[in-house]
């Protein structure tokens, strides 16, 4: 089961990318975020043409979170973050889809910082450090896929010096992104390259993308049951390179049908 996110940036004005990339990279359950639409400007019609079941969140001009699939019903089991019933923003998204429960989510970008925007960021880390407690433990493969707006270490950005101050690197942040390592869940790119340099955005100025000048920001997260089948993880990021297209490149993990057969340990 092959299992992306992508964050769209608009799912209307580059739903020819997007759906370029469905045909070609033919993947089985995707997450969407910044879809940037509301409700009823989800294009249903175009996705389903495609051969993709959807289920989506949608908000007007900003934010919005969908899963699709192509492998199985979509059986919804959650729809925006618990923990604040003042939260409208459509950043949360959960489902139960082929025996995996995948969630979607867009976390807060938190700029500026100090400011509103960014406690808010942290309020909902905290918030999804809570209900995550509630997953990780699930007889069943978990997988927390989106745009977490967290560049975990060094490693993860091309000139960290540069970034020390941002909301996206604040040393607040990155613990609260440990923490949910330290929770029981698996950073599945970082787990199968622990020392590649692998980015998932690059700016739109100062041919970034060109330079391979980008930040790691994209991650899917994954309980025991997810990891024990993980096979594969990677950037493609190719559509970044595509006309009209998105500033993030979709982001994918592999799942074997069976759990990986462990090497036995040779006899001392």
């Amino acid at each position: 089961m092959k299992i992306a996110t992508y964050n769209v940036n608009g799912v209307n004005g580059r739903l020819p990318v997007l759906l370029r990339w469905l045909r070609e990279a033919e993947p089985d359950i995707v997450t969407l975020q910044e879809l940037k639409a509301p409700q009823e400007k989800f294009p249903e019609a175009a996705i389903r043409d495609a051969g993709y079941d959807a289920i989506w969140h949608g908000q007007s001009r900003w934010n919005g979170v969908a899963i699709l699939s192509r492998v199985g019903e979509i059986h919804e089991t959650r729809r925006g973050l618990p923990g604040d019933p003042h939260d409208e923003q459509s950043r949360y998204i959960e489902a139960a889809v082929g025996g995996v429960l995948i969630a979607g989510l867009y976390l807060p970008n938190g700029n500026p910082r100090p400011g509103p925007k960014y406690d808010f960021k942290l309020r909902w880390f905290e918030r999804l450090h809570q209900h995550l407690a509630t997953l990780i433990d699930l007889d069943a493969p978990v997988v927390i896929a989106g745009d977490y707006n967290v560049m975990p270490t060094d490693l993860d950005v091309y000139a960290p010096d540069r970034w020390r101050d941002d909301a996206l690197f604040a040393p607040e942040v990155r613990a609260a992104y440990q923490r949910l390592l330290d929770q029981g869940w698996t950073d599945a790119l970082r787990y199968l390259h622990p020392h590649e340099t692998i980015y998932s955005f690059w700016k739109y100025l100062r041919f970034a993308f060109e330079r391979d000048a980008g930040l790691r920001i994209d991650h899917l997260l994954l309980n025991d049951k997810a990891k024990a089948r993980l096979i594969a993880a990677e950037v493609d990021k190719a559509p970044r390179g595509w006309e009209k297209s998105s500033d993030h490149a979709p982001v994918w993990i592999k799942l074997g049908e069976k759990p990986r057969r462990r090497r036995a340990k040779k006899p001392t």
